[in-house]
């Protein structure tokens, strides 16, 4: 498909999906990353059929979904239900032309305190969910990795084929992901592609719990008083990519030309901050919201097992072959998350704290 000049690969895309609706399943759809990709399926008139069991997601986030489509012909159907469950896993691939494959067990800590559990929900699922999609004639599984597939590898910036040995049983249950997806294109010819997400955060992302992200929960910590951790030095490197920039991601690469599938792309925006950085501009993007945190300091803990030293992706690939153009850096994309949860959390405080 070309594009006219000036006008993207992703905004032709939207223009023909509201012109010509599918049917989309997006699994782990009460999470973070699939409640925005529902609202943006939902306003751009698609229905969408939402799977999730509620380890990790919540209610709440499918309100603001349904919400957030409101004026549009889109449409969420929700199905509860855990990719464990091969039953429900057909249940929810039926008519369904294109899956967006969110739900799994993140984290790294959590991996290696259970080994079992995270490879039962992001390998056997992940398996029940390709082979449902087999029986149902799905068009297309896009299926979410994991820059952790680079473990060891030296080269930076990280490129799709250079990859090195993982060092998490989460990174290894992804690296199994694209070798299955793989075999299902050549063995069934079921089309799939892989995105190697590195980092994402945004709005929705849950800052409780002992698993949570950096980026929610220092926000949190921040606007409560509490203490951040930065885990070794704080010259360990991440290439964070806005929730915005994963969508596009999704979306094009359900899309795209047969010849991009059976691949995995790197899902980011190309640049390198170190968590010393990141927390600089958290404080100081939240001062404007809270002035009580720009004094506040982080406290310093030893490296974590498995933590990769520096990450920071080739997007060059994705460029070429889905079209995708990251519409936020890191920087922007941080201001408009620091807005969203100042606006969600500084609510909830009693106004002495707020105002200290």
């Amino acid at each position: 498909m070309t594009t006219p000049l000036g006008r993207s690969r992703y905004q032709a895309v939207r223009d023909e999906l509201v012109a010509n609706p599918k049917v989309w399943l997006v699994t782990g759809a009460a999470g973070f990353i699939g409640s925005n990709l529902s609202q943006e399926l939902v306003a751009l008139g698609q229905t969408v059929v939402g799977f999730d069991n509620f380890s990790t997601g919540y209610q709440h986030n499918l309100d603001e979904v349904v919400a957030g489509g409101e004026g549009s012909s889109g449409s969420l159907r929700f199905i509860e239900g855990d990719i464990r469950d091969i039953d429900a896993c057909r249940e929810a691939c039926l008519g369904v032309d294109y899956i967006l494959h969110q739900a799994a067990l993140a984290s790294v800590p959590r991996s290696i305190a259970d080994p079992v559990l995270s490879s039962q929900v992001n390998v056997d699922g992940f398996i029940n969910v390709l082979v449902a999609a087999r029986d149902a004639s799905v068009k297309r599984v896009v299926y979410a990795s994991s820059s952790s597939v680079y473990g060891d590898a030296t080269t930076i910036p990280q490129v799709e084929d250079r990859t090195g040995n993982v060092l998490s049983p989460y990174a290894a249950t992804k690296a199994t992901n694209e070798l299955y997806a793989s075999v299902f294109q050549r063995t069934y010819g079921l089309q799939a592609i892989g995105l190697r997400y590195f980092n994402v955060f945004g709005r929705r992302q849950d800052p409780n719990g002992a698993y949570a992200a950096v980026i929610p929960r220092w926000i949190d910590g921040l606007l409560k008083d509490s203490a951040c951790t930065i885990f070794g030095d704080g010259e360990t490197s991440r290439d964070f990519c806005f929730i915005a920039n994963a969508v596009q991601a999704n979306i094009l690469a359900a899309v795209a030309g047969g010849e991009a599938t059976n691949q995995a792309y790197n899902v980011a925006c190309g640049e390198e901050t170190t968590l010393n950085a990141l927390f600089s501009m958290i404080r100081l993007g939240l001062a404007a919201h809270a002035p009580f945190v720009a004094s506040a300091s982080p406290v310093h803990e030893a490296a974590r097992l498995g933590d990769i030293r520096r990450s920071l992706a080739d997007i060059g690939k994705a460029r070429r072959l889905l079209g995708y153009e990251p519409t936020h850096r890191a920087s922007a994309g941080l201001v408009e998350t620091l807005q969203w949860y100042a606006a969600q959390l500084l609510a909830l405080q009693p106004e002495s704290s707020a105002m200290q």
